[in-house]
Parts: structure tokens; sequence; C-alpha cells
């Protein structure tokens, strides 16, 4: 996108959650060119449904996101694996399986895990109920947007066998629909938002879910301290869920690797795609004790020139 006769925008695919963008910035000035690089959230390798992050070869100056800049994830290819045995296990039990989970991504991927899962046979066939009405309307938004997949999720829709189609998926748009879950036989996977339980119908699943010790309720994305999320993934034997304490008597589980950020060293490996040492890079969108640890890092190991701005603090770039 051409900006002006002196300013040019390239927009290219990030991999964080689908149409998220990295953005190169091409200025010219006095017949000099210089080149900024926006990381925007930079998203993962190998993670499902869309393409990987955009490599970049030049940039004479770079603002690279510092969310998870001190911190490693789990393996990604873990997760199907610990996905499978909760499920299997709480199938064993005779319980239900509640997922707290975004409607942006989170739920798109959750979905992903779960239809690979039920093609390998590595779990039976239950109902899984899609109980978000966000999440169901940014499904169609994928759905709409096929250009945007991977590979391995092209060959998926292709082959009819999508994770936004399979057997079994309900996808619960009204009150009522949500209501009747309650009311379902057997072994049900719900996943329903909020994603740190701080509102929506995911409450209503808890309420009748925490109290049965054949249940899971299982948490596959960062609770923030206060949340009732948090609460319950650090084992409170008893929580307030709308106006009523309740003892927590489901199983808790928690799943790492589906963070749709890269953490530091996927941070790291993105930046060394540069060929030649940038004029500088400014580590930002990141808690402070994060950007400061990643800049550090960074600067540690390559020698390049790094800073953390600070809040309104400016920098001219020549």
């Amino acid at each position: 996108m051409r900006i002006n006769n002196a300013a040019e925008a390239v927009f290219r695919d990030a991999g964080h959650i689908l149409g998220s963008s990295i953005i190169r910035l091409k200025i010219n000035k006095n017949g000099e060119e210089r080149t900024i690089l926006f990381s925007g959230d930079l998203g993962r390798k190998n993670m499902p449904i869309i393409d990987d992050p955009s490599e970049f070869s030049h940039a004479d100056y770079v603002l690279i996101e510092s969310t998870y800049g001190d911190r490693i994830h789990g393996k990604a290819e873990d997760v199907e694996g610990k996905l499978a045995d909760v499920i299997n296990a709480t199938k064993q039990a005779g319980g239900n399986v509640i997922i707290p989970s975004f409607a942006l991504e989170r739920s798109q991927d959750l979905m992903y895990h779960l239809n690979e899962l039920f093609l390998s046979n590595r779990i039976p066939r239950m109902p899984v109920y899609l109980d978000s009405p966000m999440a169901i309307r940014v499904t169609e938004v994928f759905k709409d947007h096929p250009e945007l997949f991977d590979e391995s999720m092209t060959e998926r829709v292709n082959g009819r066998a999508s994770p936004f189609a399979f057997k079994g998926l309900k996808m619960t748009r009204t009150t009522n629909e949500s209501k009747a879950i309650r009311n379902a036989r057997g072994t049900s996977i719900i996943i329903a938002g909020s994603g740190m339980c701080t509102g929506g119908r995911v409450k209503h699943h808890l309420v009748n879910n925490i109290t049965g010790p054949e249940n899971t309720v299982l948490f596959i994305g960062y609770q923030a301290v206060g949340t009732l999320g948090r609460r319950i993934a650090e084992g409170d034997e008893e929580v307030r869920i709308l106006g009523k304490d309740y003892p927590v008597k489901a199983k808790i589980a928690t799943i790492d690797g589906f963070s749709a950020h890269a953490d530091k060293d996927e941070l790291f490996r993105w930046l060394s795609g540069l060929q030649n040492p940038p004029k500088h890079v400014f580590v930002v969108h990141g808690e402070a004790e994060s950007a400061k640890y990643f800049g550090n890092y960074v600067g540690e190991k390559t020698g390049w020139d790094v800073s953390v701005p600070q809040y309104k603090e400016e920098a001219i770039l020549d």
C-alpha cells in the first residue's frame, strides 16, 4: 500500500490470529530509503489453521513485541496428547469436560486439535458444544477466508474433514440451546466463554459441573490474577459463582502450548532472520519485566543497539 510518494506500507502474515499482520514501512527522504519493521503480535511456527509468521531479511529499525519475552512455551506437539489424556480420563469417569476459551483463535485452534484426535481415534466420538455466540460468529469468519489457511488446514477442508464441521460438533447460538446442554446424557465437551471465567455462559456450566468429581475443568489459556479462572486453576477449594459459593470437587487441569504469541526463543528466531544488523531495535508491547528481559537478551546475544522505550519517549530515526 503506497501512502504517498515518500512512503509505502506492506502487510504480511504475522501468524498470530486470523488477519494479524506484520507491517514493513519504507520511507524515502532526500533520496535515501529507510525500512521500519513493526512485528505487531507475532505468532508461532507450525501452529494450526493459519500460516507461519512472515520473515524479513532487512530492516533499518525494528519494533518487536515482548508479551512472552521472558518465557518459553510448552511444546506445541504435546498439546494433543495431553488433551486426549484429559478427555479419555473424564470419559471413563462418566463426566463432562468444561473448557473456558477465548472466542478468537483459541476456540478455533481447540476445535482443530479435537478434530485431529477424533480422526485418529485417539478419543471416542462424543458431543462437542461450542457454546459462545461470539466464537460461533468468529468461526464463520474463518470459514469465509480459506485463503488464509495453512497447508494442513487446507487439506482438511478440501477433504471434507473441516474442524469447523466435524461429526458431533454443535453450535449453540441461543440461550435455550445453551441451557439444554445440562440435560445431555453421557460425556460432553463444552467450550464456552469467557476464557478466564469472568462472565459469559461458562459460568453456568461451572455451576452445573464444578461440584461433580467425575467432571473436569480444563484451562487452555492464561488466567489473570483476581479472575475466577485463576482461583479455580490455583486450587481454591470453594469459589463464588453467580452470587453463590460452590465447593470445587471437579478435577482441574491445565494445558500449556495453546498460546498464539511467540515466546522468547521464537521472537529471537524471527529477529535472527535479518541478514544485517538493524540500526536499532525497540522492544515494545510487553509488561515491564518481560520487555526489559527480552531487550537485554537480544542485546547480549547480538551486540545490536536495543532499547525498551518508556511511556511517551520519542526517538529520532536518522
